[in-house]
């Protein structure tokens, strides 16, 4: 029994000591690792700064705009088509020549109406002799008041059908409805064209009309007579001036837009009907703004927000003073133009913001300063051709 009781302590002292050195070789691993780990990160270069470009925010003359993308639509157009069928027999006019009001454009092959024309004339004719003759038997008494009443009745009812004749002879023409330029027609005389079915185009092209919506909340700000700038794709730095000539008394239900129609003169014809536009509206007095380049703000769900720059009071081991760093700074915008955008608070002017690669910024982030390279920051940028 005594010897049960000696060996008890002596396992125990044994599974002591396997614990101590299992835990003394735990010990050693993690010193090791831990000394492994800090060896590679002072052995490690620093990250370098990110490459930004900056400028310092600064006022300009700002002129408030509405922009929108607009139609252009002729103050006249219309596409002809004639009453009656029939075949062409003369064409009088040339693809995209000026016609004038009245002028015959298409004439239809109308020998019979005509003749039935001459037909109800010489009814007429007769009709006024006759009743001519029968006014004076009156006025002698020649004739009952029957007789000439009777007289007086045919020769309007000749007159009559002298007028239906003109008119079926009117439908065999095809005329200008106003002065404009006519567009492609590819009929040719001997063709057969039937009622209904649309010959030509004919635009009135001076001046004309841009239609473009803006959202309700702009509608305090325009009025009829507002200058609007108008540029096309199709005429790169071309600006072209408007006219704000009308505005739609009524908000669309489904957009809660309102429609615009604004008008400018186009004496060489060059604008034409159904081309996209780019419309600015000059809207309020011109006054100073804090502008940046758009590409500055980051705009979040909680608000817009830029990176300001930060000289450093630091100096480094050469005695150089340290990198700029980063801070982020809330700011309120407000109307765009061109590649600026106006700040309203937030920013004092002078103060140097990052313009570009803000994606790799957070703050304290230490920066490097590059403008080689700056963005755009045009208030009129010109479209240009690749």
């Amino acid at each position: 029994m005594q010897t049960r009781a000696l060996q008890k302590p002596g396992k125990l002292k044994r599974m002591l000591i396997m614990i101590g050195l299992v835990l003394l070789l735990i010990a050693a691993i993690v010193g090791i690792k831990w000394w492994t780990i800090s060896t590679m990160i002072a052995g490690m270069k620093p990250p370098e700064a990110p490459t930004v470009t900056t400028i310092k925010a600064s006022y300009e003359e700002w002129q408030p705009a509405l922009g929108a993308v607009g139609t252009l639509r002729a103050v006249r157009g219309a596409d002809l088509a004639l009453d009656v069928a029939g075949v062409v027999t003369r064409l009088n006019f040339q693809s995209g020549a000026e016609v004038s009001q009245g002028q015959v454009l298409v004439q239809l092959r109308d020998d019979d109406e005509v003749a039935q024309l001459r037909q109800a004339e010489a009814a007429a004719a007769l009709a006024k002799v006759t009743f001519d003759r029968a006014k004076r038997q009156l006025d002698v008494k020649a004739i009952s008041q029957a007789d000439y009443d009777n007289a007086a009745a045919d020769l309007k009812a000749r007159q009559a059908a002298v007028q239906q004749a003109q008119a079926v002879v009117a439908k065999k023409q095809l005329r200008a409805p106003f002065d404009g330029r006519a567009g492609i027609v590819t009929l040719s005389p001997g063709a057969y064209v039937n009622a209904g079915t649309p010959i030509v185009t004919v635009q009135q092209l001076d001046p004309v009309f841009i239609d473009f919506h803006v959202p309700q909340r702009s509608l305090g700000e325009l009025k009829t007579g507002q200058r609007a700038a108008i540029t096309l794709d199709a005429f790169a730095g071309r600006v072209f001036e408007a006219t704000v000539s009308a505005i739609d008394p009524k908000v669309d239900n489904d957009t809660r837009n309102v429609r615009i129609e604004a008008s400018a003169a186009n004496p060489d014809g060059v604008l034409v009907p159904g081309m996209f536009a780019n419309v600015s509206v000059d809207v309020g007095e011109q006054a100073r703004q804090l502008t940046l380049p758009q590409s500055a703000i980051t705009f979040n769900p909680y608000g817009e927000t830029v990176f300001i720059v930060k000289p450093s009071a630091k100096k480094g081991p050469d005695g150089k003073p340290e990198a700029p760093t980063a801070q982020q700074a809330f700011v309120t915008t407000g109307n765009t133009r061109g590649d600026q955008i106006a700040i309203l608070s937030g920013l004092e002017e002078g103060t140097e913001v990052v313009t570009s690669g803000q994606l790799k910024l957070k703050n304290g982030t230490p920066l490097r300063i590059d403008n080689s390279m700056p963005p755009k920051n045009d208030a009129d940028p010109k479209p240009q051709e690749q």
